[in-house]
């Protein structure tokens, strides 16, 4: 049961990972409706992931593994979750920005997007990517048991 839900838990974290680098690149092209549609379907597979990242994640923590005591006192898995946490907040942006778009491409529009919002996503998106690299590096830590705080 325990490689099973190791498993998952990789699994999702890498869709999250191919999720944002697909947005970024995405956003490099000239807006279209399909490029939009595109995006928010992108998106909403990170929405899944992330959620199927968390809930996978508190299993693995809680109820295989090591055991709560010993995540709980891992300073790279507090780390991990909080870089989680910054991750999830910035991504409101991009996420609202995508959502905004569904009225214009229900009436068979184009969404615009000029370049200082087109560059302000890529940037999001950018410092995600980064912070998501520093996440795995905790995690890697963290599976070593170094930094742990008891």
């Amino acid at each position: 049961m325990s490689a099973l839900f190791a498993f998952l838990h990789h699994a999702a974290a890498f869709v999250l990972f191919g999720t944002l680098f697909a947005e970024l690149v995405l956003l490099r092209q000239a807006m279209t409706a399909s490029l939009a549609r595109s995006l928010l379907r992108i998106d909403g597979a990170y929405g899944i992931s992330a959620g199927l990242l968390v809930v996978v994640g508190l299993i693995r923590v809680y109820y295989t593994e090591k055991g709560s005591e010993y995540y709980l006192h891992s300073g790279p898995f507090i780390a991990k979750i909080a870089l989680f946490v910054i991750i999830g907040l910035l991504s409101i942006y991009p996420t609202r920005t995508f959502i905004g778009w569904r009225r214009v491409l229900k009436a068979n529009g184009v969404p615009t997007l000029d370049e200082l919002e087109r560059s302000s996503l890529r940037r999001v998106l950018h410092i995600e990517l980064s912070l998501l690299m520093l996440l795995i590096l905790c995690a890697a830590l963290m599976a070593r048991g170094i930094g742990f705080l008891g």
